[in-house]
């Protein structure tokens, strides 16, 4: 369902996004409400999933995580009509960060950290190339990164 957002919304979610430590009365001053009519548009938005949830952003170089890299996954005809399968092997592996299905030459894309391209290669034979119904993956390191971020373009 579509929520419909007006400017403080939308100006809470955009502070949310950028800080969600901030408490209701940092955010009610911020965006020039009083803090019990902000706090209840926060409350709102949850319960309606605009706001999914609040995590703490880690560094992941910073924590030994070095490599990034996009595989495109090609299925078999036998894969594809074992879509679930496949997808809940995806969920189970801590190091594919997102999962997308696409319309195309390949049915999936992942993106994946892991320390090293040694320890991709352990996850790629030990894990991803076990996965039934994969036809083809096709693997790419990225070399830096020029724009990473959660934040959503709320403001308008």
């Amino acid at each position: 369902m579509h929520s419909e957002l007006d400017a403080y919304d939308r100006r809470i979610l955009a502070l949310l996004q950028e800080d969600a430590s901030l408490s209701s009365a940092q955010i009610a001053e911020q965006v020039g409400l009083s803090q019990s009519p902000c706090w209840r548009r926060i409350q709102r938005l949850k319960e309606e999933g605009v706001i999914r949830g609040q995590v703490t952003l880690l560094d992941r170089k910073k924590i030994g995580l070095n490599t990034q890299i996009f595989a495109e996954v090609k299925l078999n005809a036998h894969g594809r009509s074992n879509f679930t399968e496949f997808t809940e092997a995806i969920r189970g592996f801590p190091e594919v960060l997102e999962c997308y299905v696409l319309m195309g030459a390949v049915d999936f894309l992942l993106r994946i950290v892991t320390a090293d391209i040694e320890a991709y290669e352990r996850f790629f034979f030990e894990k991803l190339s076990m996965v039934p119904g994969i036809q083809e993956v096709n693997s790419i390191v990225a070399l830096s990164e020029i724009k990473s971020t959660t934040s959503l373009p709320v403001l308008r």
